[in-house]
């Protein structure tokens, strides 16, 4: 006999124990309701494999299905298995497929852990990603990429504390919810992606989602500390407590070392004799030598040294470095009235005073350890006075020669510059 809806809903368990009990339907034959004695009811189909062999397929529960999708789906499972197929394999093959989940495991395990910025990928894997953990890889679209970076792009940055914050400790402004993020989320994901090829938890040639979107457009951030805020964060770096705290922003502002690199630094790294501070991995990927002023080695000289740690800047256990200060340095900026400035920022500051010093492009760039020429092309604006300087000596040395100056105040022009050189 046909299913009907009216016949479904009075179905019951005839009661002797956990029994198989199914009503068939007849169009499609293979089609039935299992009935539980729970009072489940779940659409079923029967059909033989091409070995021959008796199979029965769940298709889903009464309520998620219709009589109609019941049916609809199982001719469809009836055709597969007509071709040969097996969709009951089909289907247990791919609730076995791997999730998202599986795929952070082996991401955190196998490529994270020996990465210097892993435990960053993690943060953003718990942060952003929370919700895919459960999805089949192969479920994911270019859709989903798309929308997870546009969501993340346009989530108002955060600012810690602003329910529990202590009394009289500033609010900071964190890097979660802009277009930086976004941008760094969406390379994670690409990455992770590719990886899960590479590692066979997607069939080969699997088009990968992440690539081909446009990362979100990124506002340069452009804050230095100029020479008029430049004494109010000497004052207040010096009235910090901690000589850790005030020999790193001072080594910081003299070394435009990024802040992970200066604060993992051994005393072993350090040549006293070509006064450097050898770091043997950077951001770049590769050893770099920062050189180090007469100022800068008095201020390592300073520092108390920690007999059971090799690092400069010790952490609260002897294996390992300071982590960071950031409510030192949320307090050392506001006390200073600079507190939009991060603590990168004081990298920039390096950059831009070396150019506006007279120092090269390319100069910076190997101070700094840039790996792309672009990075160091920001600082450009810097360097405008220098040219301009240079066009102003031609002008006049053209107009002396053209007879349009008097002799003598050309004269005169070249040797205040040249005074001025000479300071």
């Amino acid at each position: 006999m046909a299913l009907k809806v009216k016949d479904i809903k009075a179905a019951k368990h005839p009661g002797n124990g956990n029994a198989r009990h199914i009503l068939w339907d007849d169009d499609p034959k293979g089609l039935g309701l299992r009935v539980y004695p729970s009072g489940r009811k779940t659409f079923v189909v029967w059909y033989r494999d091409h070995a021959g062999a008796d199979r029965l397929a769940t298709l889903g529960d009464w309520g998620t299905f219709t009589l109609d999708q019941a049916r609809d789906a199982a001719r469809t499972m009836l055709r597969e298995a007509e071709t040969g197929a097996d969709p009951l394999s089909v289907k247990r093959a791919a609730k076995a497929a791997p999730t998202f989940a599986d795929l952070a495991t082996e991401y955190e395990s196998r490529h994270a852990a020996n990465k210097r910025t892993g435990a960053e990928d993690m943060r953003r894997i718990r942060k952003h990603l929370g919700t895919w953990a459960s999805r089949k890889l192969a479920s994911f679209t270019r859709e989903d990429v798309a929308q997870l970076v546009e969501r993340i792009a346009r989530t108002p940055p955060e600012r810690a504390g602003t329910a529990k914050r202590k009394a009289g400790r500033p609010a900071r402004p964190t890097r979660t919810g802009t277009p930086y993020e976004a941008n760094r989320t969406l390379a994670l994901v690409r990455k992770m992606f590719a990886l899960a090829e590479a590692w066979a938890l997607v069939p080969a040639g699997w088009p990968n989602p992440a690539r081909g979107i446009a990362p979100q457009r990124e506002v340069a951030r452009d804050r230095w500390v100029g020479a008029d805020e430049l004494p109010r964060l000497a004052e207040a770096i010096d009235a910090e407590v901690s000589p850790y705290v005030r020999g790193a922003l001072w080594l910081f502002m003299m070394t435009g070392c990024r802040k992970t690199e200066l604060l993992s630094a051994r005393w072993a790294d350090l040549g006293r004799t070509r006064k450097v501070l050898h770091l043997p991995m950077t951001k770049a990927g590769r050893p770099h030598d920062i050189q180090l002023s007469a100022a800068a080695l008095e201020i390592l000289d300073n520092l108390p040294r920690d007999d059971g740690s090799p690092f400069i800047f010790p952490g609260r256990t002897a294996d390992k470095p300071m982590a960071g200060f950031r409510m030192a340095w949320d307090r050392v900026r506001t006390a200073a009235g600079v507190a939009d400035v991060r603590l990168h920022d004081l990298r920039r500051t390096v950059g831009s005073w070396l150019v506006q010093a007279g120092a090269s492009l390319h100069l910076v760039g190997r101070v700094l350890n840039h790996t792309n020429t672009a990075t160091s092309a920001r600082y450009a604006r810097f360097a405008v006075d220098q040219p301009r300087e240079a066009l102003e000596a031609h002008a006049t040395r053209i107009l002396g020669a053209a007879g349009k100056l008097p002799t003598a105040e050309v004269t005169d022009i070249e040797k205040a510059r040249a005074a001025k050189a000479g300071k």
